[in-house]
């Protein structure tokens, strides 16, 4: 079934792909009369671009919230904000996104036990974060796996303490109005820059020792960073709704 799923997925994201190539017939080359792009100031070392929403500038959770609506209780300190007690989401939901975010791990243990949290898009599907440098685990649960679908391209990890970076493309899945699957999700990762997930395609949510089925859901959902009893540290997260 999954194979199956796989299969339909990638048939119609290449389907889909196909039917998005412009028609170029409209300008000539090198046309003036084209419309300009509009101006974004790209961001710096530490800042977001112009038109970003930034979740967490190093100040203050405001953004965040517990699953039960409690306001964001992770510590919050020199910059970084660090798990505590049960995971967060953000207040504002998202589907289709352009996420930047930095993470630093604990050397606190061995395999899974190492800095374990997670980056949850559409509170669903799971970019995992771990210390990975010479610390062996399964490898579709490394740092910058589809937690329990793909393992990255290569491992790209920094030693524990030191701040890493993820830059992940996501395009949410579509569903028909019956509510079933019209296209899946498909996400693209750069860890510390080098490209580890190239627009694999979601076979579903995450789940432990299981691959899920895809269930509908809505357009937009907020994006969970996990609590897995390790003291891993986040700072300048933002988003570019796509």
């Amino acid at each position: 079934m999954t194979a199956r799923l796989i299969l339909i997925g990638l048939l119609t994201t290449a389907a889909t792909a196909a039917a998005q190539i412009p028609d170029l017939s409209a300008w000539e080359v090198h046309d003036m009369d084209r419309p300009q792009p509009p101006v974004v100031t790209p961001g710096s070392m530490g800042s977001a671009p112009s038109d970003a929403i930034v979740l967490f500038d190093g100040s203050d959770l405001s953004q965040w919230q517990h699953r039960d609506g409690r306001a964001a209780s992770w510590t919050v300190k020199d910059g970084f904000m660090e798990v505590t007690t049960g995971a967060i989401m953000t207040r504002q939901a998202f589907g289709d996104m352009q996420l930047h975010i930095e993470w630093a791990t604990p050397n606190s243990g061995d395999g899974q036990d190492s800095g374990n949290s997670g980056v949850y898009l559409m509170n669903t599907y799971e970019v995992q974060v771990l210390n990975s440098y010479e610390n062996p685990t399964y490898p579709d649960g490394m740092a910058a796996s589809v937690y329990g679908q793909y393992p990255p391209l290569i491992n790209a990890s920094r030693p524990p303490g030191e701040w890493q970076t993820y830059d992940i493309i996501f395009r949410r899945p579509h569903f028909d109005d019956a509510g079933n699957l019209a296209m899946p999700a498909r996400v693209t990762v750069l860890h510390n820059g080098v490209l580890v997930q190239d627009s694999v395609v979601l076979t579903g949510p995450t789940g432990h020792r299981s691959r899920p089925a895809y269930k509908t859901h809505a357009d937009k959902l907020p994006l969970l960073l996990q609590d897995h009893n390790e003291p891993t540290r986040y700072r300048n997260i933002w988003v570019r709704e796509l």
